[in-house]
């Protein structure tokens, strides 16, 4: 299974946007994203394996509130990553 990049520019929807993974678990991942005016804020998700594609997904637009989060602050967004671990069962 192919691993999501540490560090990527995003394209389509995301275009212009950097992002860069600060940590991850078995379970989940935070990215810190970054845009062209020097504002930033982290994106938290759960691992979501691609199988036909044999990949992990980032997330997309429609994913957040259901498996992705926008955390204004890396505090935030440890905590989402903590419950990600602590509350999801790996399937």
């Amino acid at each position: 299974m192919k691993e999501l990049e540490t560090q990527f520019v995003g394209k389509g929807e995301v275009r212009g946007f950097t992002f860069t993974q600060v940590k991850r678990s078995n379970l989940g991942y935070i990215y810190r994203v970054s845009d062209t005016f020097g504002q930033s804020w982290y994106e938290v998700f759960r691992r979501k394996e691609n199988v036909p594609f044999n990949v992990i997904s980032y997330p997309r637009c429609q994913s957040y509130g259901k498996w992705a989060w926008t955390c204004l602050t890396l505090e935030k967004a440890e905590r989402k990553l903590k419950w990600i671990n602590t509350t999801l069962i790996d399937t």
